[in-house]
């Protein structure tokens, strides 16, 4: 194992974003905060239509409202929560303590498994409705790609999510270890 890497080794020292940017976690966040950005961008710019006889928009996954807000919700919740979560990596080193180290780490877990509970749901939803539309509802096809690609990066959302839980239950492991060396241990250096 490194040293203080998952400790409080390396709290206290200058902030390095190469080495932020090149860890696994940093990336599926960056990742998957776009993923939101194009689920959110593609119904907000293209999920909306209206027909000449009517005034009044409607939502292109089968005039079903509820569908086009769930998408809008979940993808901006999901960006705020990648920038929240990037933020929490940029200052994780900084945590000196590992059992607030800990907690920051289980609030990862939770949070980005909640994620991909909401991202299936919304990909479950999305593709349901999209799959009862009527043609005669959009007869020119107009904003089926973006509502097509709402579809498959709320799916791609789920492993994303996925994976950083997972990567979180990773570093989470980490740290208890490097808890029960310092317990076992606390004169000597970190390994």
């Amino acid at each position: 194992m490194e040293g203080g890497a998952y400790g409080a080794g390396k709290a206290g020292g200058a902030f390095d974003p190469l080495t932020l940017a090149r860890q696994p976690h940093t990336i599926l966040r960056v990742v998957s905060w776009v993923f939101s950005i194009v689920v959110f961008g593609s119904i907000v710019n293209e999920g909306y239509l209206n027909t000449p006889a009517e005034g009044e928009e409607f939502c292109i996954y089968n005039r079903n409202p509820n569908a086009c807000s769930y998408g809008v919700t979940v993808g901006v919740l999901a960006f705020v929560t990648c920038l929240l979560y990037l933020a929490l990596d940029a200052y994780f080193p900084q945590i000196s303590s590992v059992k607030d180290r800990k907690k920051a780490v289980l609030s990862d877990i939770g949070v980005s498994a909640f994620w991909a509970f909401l991202w299936f749901v919304g990909f479950c939803y999305l593709a349901n409705q999209w799959q009862v539309s009527k043609p005669k509802d959009n007869p020119l096809n107009e904003g089926t790609d973006a509502a097509r690609a709402a579809i498959a990066f709320s799916f791609f959302s789920i492993f994303t999510w996925s994976l950083s839980a997972a990567l979180a239950v990773r570093r989470f492991k980490d740290l208890t270890f490097q808890e029960e060396y310092n317990t076992l241990f606390p004169s000597s250096a970190q390994p």
